[in-house]
Formats: C-alpha cells, sequence, structure tokens
C-alpha cells in the first residue's frame, strides 16, 4: 500500500468475505495479515482481483486471539485535524490559482481535496454499512475526478492559446504554506505512534504531499527564471495525473 486509497480499497473488498474479523496492514513491508475464520485461498483470490501484485507469505493458526477495534477517538481526533487542514489548504490553493494564473497550485488544490476524500472516507466508515462506504466512495471518486478533467480542460487551453505568466512570488508564498500545513499534518499523525493501518498510510500519502509541495516552489523558481509558463504548466500535468490515478482507486471502492 502507498496511499490510504489502496488501503480503504483493500478493506473494501475483503469486506465482502464472510468471517474476517481484522486487517492488521504493515504499510512499509507491504504486508497484510488477515485474522479470519474462512478459507485463505478465498482471502488470497479477492485480493489478487486488486492486481496488487499479492501472494501468500503464510497461514498460520492463532489461539485466545483477542479482537482490538481499529479506531479509537484520538485517531478520530487526529484524522478531523488533517482533514481541515487539508480541505482549507485545497480552498486557498484553488482560489489563488485562479487569481494568479496558476495551474500548478490548482493542480495542488486537486490534490488535497484528494487526501480530504480520503480522510473523510476513513471517517464515515467507522459504524455505517457496507452500501454507504460504496456510495460514499463512488461518488467522491467522480466528483474528483471531474475536477481533475475541468483542470486538464484549462491546462490545455493554456497551452495552445495565450495565457498569462502565473505570478510567481505568490505561486511560491502559497506553495510554502501549504508545505507547512502538511508538515504539521505529518506530525500531528507521526506524534500519535499509532500502529493502525489508515494512521501509517496518511503519514505516506503526507509525506507524498511535501514534496508536490516542493516541486510547485520548484515550478514557481523556474517561473521567475525562465519568464514562462511552461514550468507551471509541467508540474501541474504531473498532478493532475497523480489525482486522476487517485480518483480511479477511489471510484473502484463503490464498485
Amino acid at each position: 500500500m502507498d496511499c490510504p486509497s489502496e488501503e480503504q480499497l483493500i478493506r473494501m473488498k475483503l469486506s465482502d468475505v464472510d468471517k474476517i474479523y481484522q486487517l492488521e496492514f504493515d504499510i512499509p513491508k507491504r504486508k497484510l495479515a488477515v485474522i479470519h475464520e474462512t478459507d485463505s485461498k478465498l482471502v488470497l483470490a479477492s485480493l489478487e482481483d486488486l492486481n496488487l501484485n499479492t501472494s501468500l507469505n503464510s497461514d498460520d493458526s492463532i489461539e485466545n486471539f483477542i479482537l482490538e477495534s481499529s479506531t479509537n477517538a484520538n485517531e478520530r481526533k487526529i484524522l478531523w485535524a488533517v482533514l481541515i487542514i487539508n480541505f482549507t489548504f485545497f480552498l486557498v490553493e484553488l482560489i489563488y490559482g485562479w487569481l494568479i494564473d496558476s495551474m500548478g497550485l490548482i493542480a495542488d488544490s486537486l490534490d488535497m481535496l484528494a487526501d480530504s476524500l480520503v480522510y473523510i472516507l476513513s471517517l464515515m466508515a467507522v459504524g455505517a454499512t457496507l452500501a454507504k462506504k460504496k456510495k460514499v466512495a463512488r461518488l467522491s471518486g467522480y466528483f474528483q475526478m471531474a475536477l481533475a478533467i475541468l483542470g486538464i480542460t484549462e491546462l490545455l487551453r493554456r497551452v495552445f492559446r495565450a495565457s498569462e505568466i502565473p505570478e510567481f512570488q505568490n505561486m511560491i508564498v502559497i506553495s510554502i504554506l501549504a508545505l507547512i500545513a502538511n508538515s504539521v499534518s505529518l506530525y500531528i499523525i507521526q506524534k500519535a505512534k499509532s500502529k493502525e493501518a489508515h494512521m501509517q498510510a496518511s503519514a505516506i500519502f503526507t509525506s507524498n504531499d511535501i514534496v508536490i509541495n516542493a516541486g510547485v516552489i520548484l515550478a514557481g523558481v523556474l517561473v521567475y527564471l525562465t519568464e514562462s509558463k511552461f514550468p507551471d504548466l509541467v508540474i501541474g500535468v504531473i498532478i493532475f495525473a497523480i489525482v486522476i490515478r487517485g480518483a480511479v482507486k477511489i471510484m473502484k471502492l463503490g464498485s
């Protein structure tokens, strides 16, 4: 698993399999322990449908297993905190992106939205029915994909028609603020020292966002040095590709 959407994809897929009691993810090692009372081959077959290069490492018997809750009040607070941070900067980057003609900021705002949708899915999944989870996932994916397509349409328009060079000063300043926001989110998540899957996945996802923020800052510097709009458009293409990839994975949750 490289992001929360892949983890949620696995959770949704296995939610249809009877007698699965708990999933324990080891994100860094890309391993998953499934506590169940069903046929291991059935579990493996379900995962293989996701095309994530799944293989069975071991099939062991566990005695006197005590089921632990996958969420707690502290993790809920953390998810709410990072959700608020991400959604706030989604709005900030989207508005400033349009105002200063920066496709890099607009694309990064949609990446922030993608994060927000994943956190919303994680929060709504607690205690929700399978049907509701799938409906939320499907609608979120469609909404994210629609925004990404609109963004790409605007990007293509700017490639083939004359458009303003983005204001690199504001572009860099907003990107630095977004980087700080993501760094705070990562600190909050890591401070919890949680071994829960969605928390570890969120940390990885947020780390990737920091790299994207750095890319937008670099694009702003290149806009200044080259006095060209194209560095901004290139970073926009890269980020939109990431957003679309995430949208496709989220939509699969509702299939």
